[in-house]
């Protein structure tokens, strides 16, 4: 049974977890949500925003962001 783009959402959870057991680590909502972003796949308006217009956000080494983009081919969330 194929699945359908719209049935190819994985929950953070589970790309957490695919990435632990595939590349061994832990891996942080907030690398998955630039990865996303970076790709151009839909991402929630985060309701928790800091009003400090100079806080420091950091961003996902670039092993880390191969990881990802090969959970979301996984999850055939880049084809659609």
């Amino acid at each position: 049974m194929d699945i359908t783009c719209a049935e190819s959402k994985a929950t953070y959870e589970q790309i957490k977890k695919f990435v632990l057991e595939r590349y061994g680590f832990k891996e942080s909502i907030l690398y998955i949500t630039q990865v996303k972003r970076k790709y151009g796949l839909d991402v929630r308006e985060h309701y928790n925003m800091s009003k400090n217009k100079k806080q420091k956000v950091p961003q996902y080494p670039i092993e880390k962001e191969e990881a990802i983009l090969d959970t979301l081919k996984y999850f055939k969330m880049l084809e659609c």
